[in-house]
């Protein structure tokens, strides 16, 4: 039985990625070290399956189209920039969204259809893009001001149109991301 490692996402507009790209260089001047989201895989995720068999892949596609089908597409706000679990111990620096309603109730849909799948059910839902992912205290501190002094920033403005259901295989030089199908909104 084939597995794939797969996972709900929106993908971030092209035309957002420089503003992001001048906060990750500023986080790059802190000299910490710090592994960072490629650019043309910046997406915020709506669920992470795991490894998953792709004979199950049609019944997954068929829960999401149904319900995608309740959702127009809709406008999202990029605004800040935090850390989790939070600011004094810093894991993943993300870029938030603001006003995310319509992602949650998008969220909370497919999370209840996910579990009668089989899915576990997600435990805490957070709209975000992760930026990057600390590897050491290094310069914590610079970071944590970095964080701080970006709180927030507004990166733009952005019409979700699509999800998508991608395919991630991991290498040494890092993931790459795959769309197994795209759902239109």
């Amino acid at each position: 039985m084939s597995q794939i490692r797969a996972f709900l996402a929106i993908d971030l507009d092209d035309d957002l990625k420089p503003k992001i790209n001048k906060i990750i260089r500023e986080f790059k001047k802190t000299d910490a070290r710090i592994k960072y989201v490629d650019l043309v895989n910046l997406h915020l995720t709506l669920k992470f399956f795991g490894d998953i068999d792709t004979e199950g892949l049609n019944l997954l596609e068929d829960a999401i189209a149904n319900v995608l089908d309740e959702f127009d597409s809709f406008s999202i706000k990029i605004k800040g920039c935090g850390a989790f679990p939070n600011n004094n111990r810093i894991n993943v620096i993300w870029v938030g969204i603001d006003e995310d309603s319509i992602i949650r109730d998008m969220h909370d849909k497919l999370d209840k259809e996910f579990v009668r799948l089989g899915f576990d059910k997600d435990k805490k839902f957070s709209t975000h893009l992760t930026i990057g992912r600390m590897k050491s205290a290094k310069n914590k501190n610079k970071v944590k001001s970095t964080i701080e002094e970006f709180s927030d920033v507004e990166i733009g403005d952005m019409e979700v149109t699509k999800v998508s259901l991608k395919k991630s295989t991991l290498t040494p030089a890092g993931p790459i991301y795959e769309d197994l199908k795209i759902f239109e909104l």
